[in-house]
């Protein structure tokens, strides 16, 4: 029975219940993280055999020493791979060192202090630049935009992307510079923008000529079933406006995947032109150690099943325990992703900060109250999100009842 339903004898002995199983929560002494979607030590041990490659070739198929400098794109070998996996032409991609979020950082620096490849004049130079944040989104995007200092314009995000006719509206506007998307399994709600956002996106007028969208593939091919998300080539599709980034991150190691950067030949010819400044070269020998270990794109569907197989029980649980501990109360509503890192949970507006506190004082530690939206300030406080992938399952389920106990007693608390 929904809590507004509730007779106040009724609600009286459901606050008494619930203070009780929060009282002996804080009883377990617990010291359980749910605060980062870090793969589990089962993940990164799928891949523990690449720590070992490349063994004592050190050749890629080109012929390419990889224990020297140069070739700043990276390994044609490993590109391919990848270009097969996105479906994206492998003369448009780049392959990094391990962080996309580096290669992010780099286009939004080089842009502010020397501008794109179709801008008027550097960032720095104009009078202000904003930046549209679909929300609730990824706080490592938010940072980097709010490091330079833009105006950052929330846009609400639907079950089909980030809500179109407020994007069309704001980017007529020529002090909007661009935009943050994570189009397949977003973060944090598991969303992926269908074929019309797309459309919308690739092809709608801008009053700049430099308008970008950072297509942050990160969760491209993180399926939690057995089927994989159709990916789309925006770079063919929308040209400069695109600059898309994807890793093996979250398939290989962590801490020492690949980052890959797929953008249009002008786009590329600029990146070019400050990246061979930066440096002389990607690590390649980490490159031909995934190219070896993945041998071709069904060889990355493989990985990705085996992690599916690990995620897809975490996420099971949290689902169950949400339904059973709180769909009757009409306290929270949850995203149902079928791919991706994370869960997000909306509750009673006004109480999202108090369950983290609640949370945090009985040994519980959550992403931090308002993380999903720039400036870490989310107006109606009650966005929540969910990371079910480090903690093995046993811990998770208690976490997860936990919880959905502290959930509930900010609700009764607000009433």
């Amino acid at each position: 029975m929904a809590l507004q339903d509730l007779t106040a004898e009724q609600m009286s002995e459901l606050k008494a219940e619930i203070r009780a199983e929060y009282g002996a929560l804080q009883s377990r002494n617990l010291k359980l993280d749910l605060t980062r979607g870090k793969p589990s030590s089962e993940q990164l041990d799928i891949c523990a055999d690449l720590l070992s490659l490349p063994g004592e070739n050190f050749l890629d198929e080109d012929g390419t020493d990889c224990r020297n400098y140069g070739n700043l794109i990276g390994l044609r070998s490993l590109r391919e791979i990848w270009a097969e996996v996105l479906g994206v032409d492998v003369n448009n991609l780049i392959a990094a060192d391990s962080s996309s979020l580096n290669v992010m950082f780099d286009l939004i620096s080089w842009a502010y202090m020397w501008g794109t490849n179709d801008s008027e004049k550097p960032w720095k130079d104009e009078e202000k630049v904003k930046w549209i944040c679909p929300v609730p989104g990824y706080d490592r995007h938010f940072t980097i935009t709010e490091h330079f200092g833009f105006e950052m314009i929330t846009v609400p995000m639907t079950p089909a992307g980030p809500d179109m006719d407020l994007v069309e509206e704001l980017v007529q506007d020529p002090q909007v510079k661009g935009m943050w998307v994570v189009p397949i399994f977003g973060n944090p709600t598991g969303v992926t923008f269908d074929t019309q956002t797309i459309n919308r996106l690739a092809t709608m007028e801008t009053g700049a000529p430099d308008f970008r969208i950072i297509w942050d593939n990160a969760y491209a091919i993180h399926t939690l079933t057995e089927e994989f998300p159709q990916v789309v080539d925006v770079v063919k599709q929308g040209g400069n406006r695109f600059w898309a980034m994807s890793s093996t991150s979250k398939i290989t190691q962590a801490g020492a995947g690949v980052a890959f950067f797929n953008a249009s030949d002008e786009n590329l010819n600029w990146y070019n032109k400050h990246a061979f400044v930066r440096g002389i070269g990607p690590n390649k020998i980490n490159q031909l150690a995934h190219a070896q270990f993945f041998g071709d794109a069904e060889g990355v569907r493989m990985i990705m099943r085996k992690h599916a197989g690990s995620l897809a029980p975490k996420f099971a649980k949290v689902l169950d325990i949400l339904e059973n501990r709180l769909g009757a109360y009409g306290v929270a509503e949850w995203t149902k992703p079928v791919g991706g890192y994370f869960i997000s949970m909306d509750v009673v507006p006004g109480t999202a900060k108090r369950v983290i506190e609640l949370a945090k004082e009985a040994g519980i530690v959550l992403t931090a109250a308002g993380s999903t939206f720039p400036h870490k300030e989310d107006p109606e406080d009650k966005n929540i999100r969910l990371a079910p992938s480090l903690p093995p399952v046993e811990e998770l389920e208690i976490a997860m009842d936990g919880v959905a106990t502290c959930v509930l007693l900010a609700a009764l608390e607000n009433k």
